[in-house]
């Protein structure tokens, strides 16, 4: 029997963290003393609260059958708690709140909802690399947006051709960003939403990082006015909690492109086991102390990367916000080269820029998901470096 896979499975890019893993298993095999800084995996445990809920929740057998589709209506009401809490939106839990499987769930399946064939989704470049696979697999065409260091890695709207503007049918954007670090401002968002109101665009907006800042709280895209008449905010308690393993998030805003999505759900997926979400509650109603200690974590961990990186004559901006670092290679080095070269001498393995697409080529990222003695390892290492 001759196998053949579907066209949108042939003419996918490997994808980049498998190829990152693929690099990482190579030098654990030749004995290297690695120190992987590739992968946003946090290191940090889940708070031992919402374990203990977990346990708890898993002996009842109540949450060993089916789960409903768009997610225990107990779990969507502490969503909005969190969100009248943390950004002061009043949101319905009944009709502006979708459960999800992590975030990267909802953020591929919201293309199959609303995107036809030749259909133009617009992309931010660099950018996770879900957005354009998703708008590949329901067919439709991504017109990436170039994130450029001299516009504070925002989309430039006023580049899009009005032709593009005009088959655009969807946007996603995403901040604090991967992989830049860069944070979004409430002028930005207020660009956005009047560009998608004029094309009739539907806006996606990724905020899994907005509760891993440092110097001041990002926004939230649902805090400004006429967000939910054109968007939906996907968030995720992966970063927030260190529950990257748990597989649970959640989309919030217009309750029609919500139920859009929640279509698509129904017919490919049965819901997120109750047990998670029942823990996921305790998580959600957590004091903000946990995660300030968390935050304070990852901010010395920044401070002595930062630091070392500059001392080297790396350039890099201090990130305000997520747990990466996007520093440029030097010049005339591409990114891929200088991630094998920086894994050859001194066996740190980060990103390619390129792998999160054209525009992140002369950059690589830095993942702070080790401890602090390790990064501080990590610079040592960077030091003796030839550059």
């Amino acid at each position: 029997m001759q196998i053949q896979y579907a066209e949108r499975i042939r003419t996918l890019p490997p994808y980049l963290f498998a190829a990152i893993d693929q690099m990482k298993r190579e030098a654990l095999s030749k004995g290297a003393d690695l120190i992987d800084l590739s992968i946003g995996d946090p290191d940090i445990p889940t708070p031992k609260h919402i374990v203990d809920a977990m346990k708890k929740a898993v002996e009842n057998p109540e949450h060993h059958r089916y789960p409903s589709y768009e997610g225990m209506l107990s779990y969507r009401q502490a969503v909005a708690r969190w969100y009248k809490r943390r950004f002061n939106v009043e949101l319905d839990p009944e009709k502006e709140i979708l459960s999800l499987i992590g975030s990267k769930e909802g953020i591929g399946h919201i293309p199959l909802a609303f995107i036809d064939p030749d259909d133009i989704v617009l992309v931010p470049s660099p950018g996770y690399p879900v957005y354009p696979v998703g708008t590949k697999f329901a067919g439709g065409i991504s017109y990436f947006m170039p994130l450029k260091e001299g516009n504070d890695f925002l989309p430039d709207l006023n580049a899009i051709p009005e032709d593009v503007r005009k088959k655009a049918k969807l946007m996603f954007i995403n901040y604090p960003n991967n992989p830049t670090s860069a944070v979004a401002t409430s002028d930005f968002y207020r660009e956005v939403i009047a560009f998608a109101k004029k094309y009739n665009i539907i806006v996606c907006h990724d905020a899994a990082y907005s509760e891993v800042y440092y110097e001041e709280r990002p926004l939230s895209f649902m805090e400004i006015e006429g967000a939910k008449d054109v968007g939906i905010e996907f968030h995720s308690l992966s970063k927030t909690y260190n529950m990257t393993g748990w597989r649970i998030g959640y989309a919030v805003g217009n309750r029609e492109i919500l139920a859009g999505l929640g279509k698509v759900k129904t017919n490919l997926d049965s819901g997120v086991f109750q047990a998670i979400q029942e823990a996921s509650i305790v998580a959600l109603d957590t004091d903000d102390s946990i995660l300030k200690e968390i935050r304070d974590i990852y901010k010395q961990r920044r401070d002595i990367l930062y630091e070392g990186l500059r001392a080297k004559g790396f350039e890099v901006k201090k990130p305000f916000a997520t747990f990466y670092l996007w520093v440029k290679v030097p010049r005339g080095t591409s990114s891929i080269d200088f991630v094998a070269k920086l894994l050859k001498e001194t066996e740190i393995l980060c990103t390619p820029g390129v792998g999160f697409g054209e525009y992140g080529e002369g950059y690589i990222r830095f993942a702070l998901t080790q401890s602090k003695e390790r990064i501080k390892e990590a610079v040592d290492r960077i030091g003796r470096l030839s550059l």
